[in-house]
């Protein structure tokens, strides 16, 4: 088979926060509001592991939920690790890639990880509208 190709694993979850925002650009977001996003998570490699996947898929839904959890029914504006950021859908993408990103290092995707070429990680904050960060792993 030829080795041109990238093969990607997507897995979907989602949680629910509240968050105000600072700026006239945000109009009425500035006072505090509620949203749900839903999260999907998407890694890619260029050769499958030895077990013919990108990764567990359980492992990577479990892992998703983990990070997730840690936003879940969560007022961010109180969070200090965020502290005098606004949390925007773009901001919380990248947050999520990072903490995704520092579990893989770990190991929690187990040794095939090693594979992995690059994530992506999209927030949607509505049918019509979302966000993404995606970078190399």
């Amino acid at each position: 088979m030829s080795n041109d190709g990238i093969y990607s694993v997507c897995v979907r979850d989602h949680f629910m926060i509240a968050h105000s925002f600072r700026g006239e650009v945000f109009g009425p977001a500035q006072r505090l509001h509620g949203a749900t996003y839903v999260v999907d998570l998407e890694l890619r490699r260029a050769a499958l592991d030895d077990d013919g996947v990108v990764v567990d898929i359980g492992r990577l839904t479990q892992l998703l939920r983990t990070v997730l959890h840690e936003f879940e029914f969560r007022n961010l504006d109180d969070e200090p690790a965020l502290a005098g950021r606004n949390t925007t859908t773009e901001f919380m993408a990248r947050v999520v890639f990072d903490r995704v990103a520092e579990r893989i290092r770990a190991g929690e995707l187990g040794a095939g990880a090693a594979g992995l070429r690059s994530m992506r990680v999209v927030l949607h904050e509505s049918h019509v509208a979302w966000a993404a960060f995606e970078a190399a792993l």
